[in-house]
């Protein structure tokens, strides 16, 4: 018998169950469907809440309407996944579960199809309804704010799309940027030329630059200036034609800084300004650079804001759960009492923010 290339669904005998059966076309990708002793069907199961059955080519799908629903997309998602040749993981299986969900305000706006970023290291597909979002805004808008807790892809997405610009010829370069601030901490002097003193605050951006790219490749774009990583002191005087822009950790940039960086926009070029306003660096009497550009820039002809929280997180499932706790707790606590400095420590975290410059 000739299956269609989808799979087709039919309903349970009694609607009263809630209950819907799916039917896979190619029997010899069900078992990675399924997962070694069904893993992928009993996280789906303990996830949405629903009942899960497997018989022959077909899974049969019981319980709450709405979960039932879930649960039919979440399949689908993978199975299509498979179809394209690609592998299943728990991670995979838990950014179909993230898209279906039916709490999730924005998965019924989005695209059948979703969008993704083509590199030579493959497509680079979201794995919640916000990345997909963020992702139509870096293909659409030149200038996107992106905010939220760490983990949810603001930058590694930003640098996807900056990557396929270049391949695809729309940008002559990449500049990525940071703030040189630690975090809650002074690491004192770091020996070594400037390249060496300034690599450990730029680390993340080289991370997201060699899970893309093959290292040499990587290395020769940084050595003939294809891809520029600079601190966001150096920008001043500067004028990026052509570009593609990346500002990473933005929340620890005073408005002076921020107001320099925006205005290093030249023709042809795209900026993208991440970060989380919830892990300021800056001390305490300092005003987030990225919080106040917000305040003014909102909703300004051209400039897009993306807006991520923990469901988004898709990192180690914890971690969503330890950025939503935090949350919590800062709601329903008082805000710290502010500490008195010294001049010599003001004098010294200027320094360090590079305000000095």
């Amino acid at each position: 018998m000739n299956y269609p290339s989808s799979p087709s669904q039919t309903l349970g005998r009694t609607t009263q169950n809630h209950a819907v059966t799916l039917q896979f076309p190619d029997n010899l990708l069900l078992p990675l469907l399924l997962g070694d002793h069904d893993r992928h069907l009993v996280r789906l199961e303990q996830r949405l809440g629903v009942r899960l059955s497997c018989r022959g080519n077909r899974i049969a799908i019981s319980g709450d309407p709405s979960r039932v629903g879930s649960a039919q997309s979440a399949l689908r998602e993978l199975y299509g996944r498979l179809e394209r040749g690609l592998g299943i993981n728990a991670s995979d299986v838990d950014a179909a579960i993230r898209l279906a969900l039916p709490e999730n305000e924005e998965v019924d706006s989005l695209p059948t199809d979703l969008p993704a970023i083509h590199t030579r290291r493959g497509a680079v597909v979201p794995r919640s309804a916000r990345q997909a979002k963020y992702m139509e805004l870096l293909s659409r808008h030149d200038m996107v704010f992106a905010l939220g807790p760490a983990g949810t892809g603001k930058t590694y997405l930003a640098v996807a799309q900056a990557l396929a610009m270049l391949q695809a010829g729309h940008v002559d370069r990449i500049v990525l940027s940071r703030p040189a601030v630690e975090a809650g901490e002074r690491l004192g002097f770091l020996p070594g030329d400037m390249k060496e003193k300034i690599d450990p605050y730029l680390r993340p951006l080289y991370d997201a630059l060699y899970d893309l790219l093959p290292a040499e490749q990587v290395a020769r774009r940084l050595n003939n200036g294809e891809i520029e990583i600079a601190p966001l002191a150096f920008m001043r005087g500067r004028t990026l034609a052509h570009a593609f822009v990346i500002l990473d950790e933005a929340q620890n940039t005073t408005p002076m800084q921020m107001k320099m960086f925006l205005t290093r926009m030249g023709e042809g070029a795209r900026m993208v300004i991440t970060g989380d306003p919830s892990q300021v660096d800056l001390p305490r009497d300092q005003v987030s650079g990225l919080v106040h550009a917000l305040t003014i820039l909102e909703g300004v002809k051209g400039i897009a804001v993306a807006r991520f929280d923990e469901r988004d997180v898709v990192r180690h499932e914890l971690v969503g759960r330890i950025v939503a706790a935090y949350a919590r707790a800062e709601e329903s606590s008082p805000p710290a009492p502010k500490v008195r400095r010294s001049r010599q420590e003001k004098s010294l975290s200027n320094n360090a923010n590079g305000d000095g410059q």
